[in-house]
């Protein structure tokens, strides 16, 4: 795992950790045969992107008490295993990850991806093809466009969908061009208004570094809720907030681990004050709506500062913060067509098509970045009082994987989730019974614990578990 060392230090440095010099030595990585297979070197992308969390979550453990440099340790096949799904349900099943026409459809002499899980998206996609919903119909109409203009028509018209590009094309690309001049992470500070307003001088506990620590989770499929989940296995107090119909059927289970889950319309004025109130109330705030959602609704970045201007916000977008696909509807298996990673894939494997990640390595290892990006700003806040605003992007993270590893294992034995990798104890969800995978970090003095199993969308109020 030799590109472990490398990517960790990328990753910190963007995060700005203040021990990323020193950060190798304190790091043991079990397992490290247990590589998934691939054309890029995920699995090193998984314990690298799994522990620059982990330091940040130690740096807050030292500011309330834990002994100066406790040793981290990742279990490579946890990691990869986290970076899919970790859960194996007991007497259910889970429903299916992707929609019936979601997928990789054959386009001219390309190909074009359609993400239709929500259905607004799947409505766009078939409105433009004039298709029925089978994928028989909906091949047969694809196969009738020209890529690009399939891709720009949908997109368009609401939904999602992206052209199989080349490394070389994406480079090329206005969108990937503005890529590579952001960094992989944007940071603002600014000074607090109050330094003991909100939790920092009650919250934290050497074990449990978040306890008591509000988040205001506004994210959807799947980097966010991964960033959101790992901050309530640390301590915080998880408020998720949907929409009245939004729904992720195939993840929640997976994702909402430890979270409160509630539902309120931003179109209505008293769910809006209810929002209002408990984003004043929170510490830190993570979403992942699209550049210009939250402020199409009111609450872009200014007026979130005037609300509460102490906030750790922190926030993705799809395609990066610049370019013209800032405001693109986006998902990782979109930007592993667009970006040339789908296409590396095709060309290593000796595929007719495009081979994508193993995994949906980019969601994960961006959620991993978003903790790490939380778990910095709130160090900040205790140290100095600062507030912070963080931004990253799905398509940004598609950038460590270059250049290709020349060391990769396209054919790597890696067994999917076993009963061996499974933790003892039973988990209680709002669909069923499930065993979960052992966590893949664990950081000497701290407790990695969710005391609540997973809830489905709107099982609660949007209230906060403890009272403030």
């Amino acid at each position: 795992m030799r590109h472990v060392e490398t990517l960790l230090g990328s990753l910190m440095e963007a995060v700005e950790a203040p021990d990323s010099s020193g950060a190798s030595a304190d790091l043991r990585v079990s397992n490290a045969d247990q590589a998934l297979p691939s054309a890029f070197p995920v699995t090193d992308l998984a314990v690298a992107s799994i522990a620059n969390a982990a330091f940040a979550a130690r740096r807050i453990g030292e500011l309330v008490g834990l002994p100066d440099r406790s040793s981290i340790d990742i279990d490579a096949r946890a990691g990869s295993l986290w970076f899919g799904f970790t859960i194996e349900p007991q007497g259910w099943e889970l429903p299916p990850v992707w929609d019936s026409v979601a997928g990789i459809y054959p386009c001219g002499d390309r190909y074009v991806r359609l993400h239709t899980n929500a259905p607004h998206h799947k409505a766009a996609a078939l409105r433009v093809l004039e298709a029925d919903e089978n994928r028989e119909s909906v091949a047969a109409a694809v196969s009738t466009w020209d890529p690009f203009a399939l891709e720009t028509a949908v997109v368009e018209a609401g939904g999602v969908a992206s052209t199989l590009r080349s490394r070389d094309e994406w480079v090329g690309h206005a969108q990937g061009a503005a890529l590579a001049s952001e960094p992989l992470v944007h940071v603002e500070r600014r000074a607090a208004s109050n330094r003991t307003a909100g939790n920092v001088d009650t919250a934290g506990s050497p074990n449990r570094p978040l306890a008591g620590v509000r988040v205001l989770d506004l994210t959807r499929v799947l980097a966010g809720p991964v960033a959101t989940r790992l901050l309530a296995g640390l301590g915080a107090d998880v408020l998720r907030i949907d929409p009245p119909v939004w729904n992720e059927a195939g993840v929640a289970a997976e994702v909402n681990l430890g979270k409160r889950c509630a539902r309120l319309d931003l179109c209505d004025d008293g769910d809006r004050a209810v929002f209002e109130d408990r984003l004043a109330e929170a510490d830190i705030v993570v979403h992942g709506y699209r550049r210009d959602a939250l402020g199409g609704l009111g609450y872009d970045e200014t007026a979130r500062q005037r609300i509460n201007p102490n906030l750790v916000d922190v926030s993705l977008n799809a395609w990066g913060h610049t370019g013209p696909w800032r405001d693109r509807r986006g998902f990782d298996s979109i930007v592993q067509i667009a970006a040339g990673v789908a296409h590396r894939g095709m060309e290593a494997y000796g595929s007719d098509g495009p081979t994508p990640l193993p995994v949906q390595a980019l969601d994960h290892a961006t959620g991993y970045t978003l903790a790490a990006c939380a778990l910095q700003g709130w160090a900040e806040r205790l140290a100095s009082g600062a507030a912070s605003t963080w931004k990253t992007s799905l398509a940004a993270h598609a950038e460590l994987l270059w250049p290709v590893a020349d060391d990769v294992d396209l054919h790597s034995d890696f067994a999917a989730l076993g009963d061996g990798d499974l933790a003892p104890d039973v988990e209680s969800t709002s669909w069923g019974l499930v065993r979960r995978a052992r966590a893949p970090m664990s950081i000497a003095g701290i407790d990695l614990a969710w005391p609540n199993g997973s809830a489905d969308h709107g099982t609660s109020t949007a209230t906060w578990s403890a009272p403030l």
